[in-house]
């Protein structure tokens, strides 16, 4: 085991295994591209059995990863604070409508360390993220985060527009930040709400689009196109704050 960018690692073989084996969460495994065997295929299955993913790497990459160890093809990593259950957010929200927030495929663990960190600042229950092309609870979102990541909930889920559909048929309505939706100042964000945010790059995605009840957006009235999505979640989040206060 060791940390190299500030994330825990563990790597070669039978540490992998065991790792996979335990009841320690696991945010993914790298295994070394056209590098094959039965070891490393059992390795994979182990992974997909956890519903943990498995990411092919190059051999310069894993090096990198294992800060230059013998890693034997594969390395995990271990996040830095234990992933949530959905029900663990109501629990948080308790007699109050639920404030929650879904980070649709952020990918940059600074953004989605600061997203955690302005939710929780807010009064947010609660944070869920897609485990494929996402940034996990690694040790640079926790710094980032500036340790509202061991207080804030985060739900990992293999299947994100499912999830959001479990959502409204508890009664949460789901607002999209999109350019091409409403003005932010003029949307009712009162009752149990769930802010969607996208991508860097990308935005939200198609399904996860659909999924939305409606879009909201942020008026740009200088020469950018647009903020930061951390930024963005940040002045969405705690406009809904307000309407809650007012409307209390």
């Amino acid at each position: 085991m060791d940390k190299q960018g500030g994330n825990e690692i563990v790597y070669g073989r039978v540490p992998v295994r065991e790792l996979l084996r335990s009841a320690r969460q696991v945010d993914c495994i790298w295994t070394q591209k056209g590098l094959e065997g039965a070891s490393l295929g059992g390795l994979i299955a182990l992974a997909k059995e956890r519903g943990v993913p498995a990411k092919e790497a190059d051999a310069k990459k894993l090096e990198d990863i294992s800060g230059g160890a013998n890693h034997q093809g594969v390395a995990a990593l271990i996040p830095a604070a234990d992933y949530a259950e959905l029900e663990d957010i109501f629990v948080r929200a308790g007699e109050s409508p639920p404030l929650i927030v879904i980070a649709d495929k952020v990918e940059d663990p600074h953004n989605l360390g600061a997203i955690i960190r302005v939710a929780e600042a807010a009064g947010a229950h609660g944070l869920i993220i897609p485990k494929r092309r996402s940034a996990g609870l690694s040790y640079t979102v926790a710094k980032t985060s500036a340790g509202a990541a061991m207080h804030l909930p985060v739900v990992r889920v293999s299947n994100l527009p499912a999830v959001m559909e479990d959502l409204k048929k508890r009664g949460v309505w789901l607002y999209g930040a999109d350019m091409a939706g409403s003005p932010y100042d003029k949307t009712s964000f009162t009752g149990p709400a769930a802010l969607v945010v996208g991508s860097e790059g990308e935005g939200l995605s198609r399904l996860v689009r659909e999924k939305c009840d409606m879009l909201v957006s942020l008026p740009m009235r200088g020469k950018v196109e647009s903020l930061n999505v951390s930024v963005a979640a940040g002045i969405l989040l705690y406009e809904m704050a307000r309407q809650r206060t007012v409307d209390n």
